[in-house]
């Protein structure tokens, strides 16, 4: 970039503008001096402004811009995707961000791909799902033709189901459902045999019928994703749908199938290299633990602190909450509930604005926390907020447990008129098929693509 940055300031001096001149308002002072040293590389678009600034003909900026060899734009990414793999999104953020750049517009496709991967798996890591769903719902697109169809049946299938994750984790869980069943339909309508991506697939599906309390579908579509990954060799596929398994029988109350199908899942994953799917599993197998008939809050924590580690290298923002959530659990189920406010409030602070359904989570535990250190109001309005939070969702099964949740937190201060009114909303979110509820705790988080 030495020879850009001496032809920049040699027709800027001609003309008898200051640097600051040059930058007008939309680049910095610093930025000039930086390109007249050699030490940026400006998109064209930036050369061709700065061209029309110094009355130049823009080929005599151009054609300094030696097209980047794409041997060292793989390399960037391989870069950038091992960062992302260490536990370092921002990095590979800004790595993936510099390569997109130089590659263009008029790059090779292949490429261009991964890097639009890159950047969407890198913003979802940091917790900024809109920024992600953007990301994934281009690249969706550009794996279209022109009639708007995916060009290949499959090809597209990772993004899906990244997508789904988005949503779901935002709380638009019909959107999500909606368009996974309509990957799944193209799928079976081409008759194309199992593959470790279809399992995935299905499990997503799984967890989000379970997040929306349809678990005769969940239960469906567990038992068939079981059944298909048999048939492969690939340990996470099938390791993904016992995992599945294990939540639908949790969901349903059958805790020794849970713990039964979480245990399989765990003895699959443990013969692979995926660790942070190890840590998410190990936080799903606490959760069963912690909710079984005889609970083990100590065997809980355990399996927590060894997620927790792996999580906090390779886990993404949201990992970290599901864990920092069940940890609280275990806490209050250890009596230590100053602990348990503490994660709980860890959890949220981790997950920030956007993620309605872990949000309403880890305020159930937070509410019950409080109410153990005696504050009731705040107690009430944590409950309040997930009830909220969970119907906003339409997860009305989970919402009909919070307010029940709210119900008893309010018997337990006196307060019978709320208590009552709650009990109600409890009733309506959970369509009115039983006169009697019981406060269920959040089922563990599905596993996924």
């Amino acid at each position: 970039m030495a020879e850009l940055g001496s032809r920049i300031r040699r027709q800027r001096r001609l003309r008898r503008m200051s640097q600051t001149d040059l930058a007008g308002s939309d680049l910095s002072h610093s930025y000039i001096s930086l390109l007249e040293s050699g030490k940026r590389t400006p998109s064209e678009e930036v050369l061709r402004r700065i061209a029309a600034r110094l009355e130049c003909d823009p080929g005599y900026l151009l054609e300094c811009l030696a097209p980047e060899p794409p041997g060292n734009l793989e390399v960037e990414i391989s870069y950038a995707e091992m960062s992302l793999a260490n536990g370092e999104p921002e990095a590979a953020l800004t790595t993936f961000l510099a390569a997109r750049e130089k590659a263009g517009d008029g790059g090779p496709a292949e490429v261009r791909s991964a890097v639009g991967l890159g950047v969407a798996r890198s913003l979802e890591a940091l917790g900024r799902l809109e920024e992600a769903l953007v990301e994934y719902e281009r690249l969706r697109e550009a794996g279209t033709d022109h009639q708007g169809q995916p060009a290949s049946a499959v090809a597209d299938l990772t993004v899906v189901i990244a997508l789904c994750r988005c949503y779901r984790e935002l709380g638009d869980l019909t959107h999500a459902v909606e368009l996974a069943e309509s990957k799944l339909a193209d799928l079976q309508r081409l008759e194309i045999p199992p593959s470790v991506t279809a399992i995935e697939l299905m499990s997503t599906l799984v967890g989000l019928y379970s997040e929306r309390g349809d678990l005769n579908r969940a239960g469906y579509l567990a038992a068939r994703a079981i059944e298909e990954a048999e048939h492969l060799t690939d340990n996470r596929a099938r390791g993904a749908a016992y995992w599945n398994a294990s939540l639908v029988a949790h969901r349903n109350g059958r805790a020794a199938d849970a713990l039964t199908f979480v245990r399989k899942a765990l003895a699959l994953y443990a013969e692979g290299e995926d660790q942070r799917a190890m840590a998410r599993l190990r936080n799903a197998y606490a959760v069963v633990l912690l909710d079984a008939e005889t609970p083990d809050a100590a065997a809980a924590k355990q399996q927590l602190t060894l997620a927790e580690r792996e999580l906090d290298r390779h886990g993404s923002t949201v990992d970290q909450a599901y864990c920092q959530t069940a940890m609280a659990r275990a806490d209050l189920a250890l009596d230590d509930s100053a602990a348990a406010a503490e994660r709980a409030r860890s959890a949220l602070n981790l997950l920030g604005t956007g993620h309605r359904l872990q949000s309403a989570r880890a305020l159930l535990v937070l509410a019950r926390a409080e109410l153990r250190q005696g504050h009731g109001e705040r107690a009430r309005a944590a409950c309040e907020r997930a009830a909220l939070s969970l119907e906003a969702s339409e997860a009305t099964r989970q919402a009909g447990f919070a307010w029940a949740e709210l119900a008893e937190i309010q018997q337990e201060s006196g307060d019978e008129r709320g208590s009552l009114a709650s009990y109600r909303e409890s009733l309506r979110c959970l369509g009115y098929r039983s006169s009697t509820v019981s406060a269920a705790e959040p089922a563990p988080a599905a596993a996924e693509g």
